[in-house]
């Protein structure tokens, strides 16, 4: 009898103990892990046959003086006849090509 008192004392001096008495908190539930942006959508492209000046000069490095030159040498049989007939160089091009499109009627 004496073996059982001290076996629930010693129980009970452990189960009281700092040690056991704070036990882990819980994990924090984590935020959903965010789906990575979309894209940002497109643009539409910009046609050089049939887009305004106004609309032309709004491309990086193309101002008001190679719009009307762009508009000037119309029509356009591809986007990559703005270099071959010297309209605009080649920097400006790889800045925009992405951006336009030559459509043919």
């Amino acid at each position: 009898m004496k073996s059982t008192i001290a076996r629930l004392a010693a129980l009970a001096f452990f189960f009281a103990s700092p040690a056991f008495a704070q036990a882990p908190a819980p994990a924090k539930p984590t935020a959903p892990v965010a789906a990575p942006a979309a894209p940002a959508a497109k643009a539409p492209l910009m046609d050089i046959n049939s887009a305004t000046a106004y609309e032309l000069a709004t491309l990086k490095g193309i101002g008001k003086v190679r719009s009307e030159a762009i508009v000037k040498g119309r029509p356009y049989k591809g986007k990559d006849d703005l270099v071959s007939k010297n309209i605009i160089p080649q920097g400006v091009y790889d800045d925009i090509k992405d951006q336009i499109i030559a459509k043919q009627k």
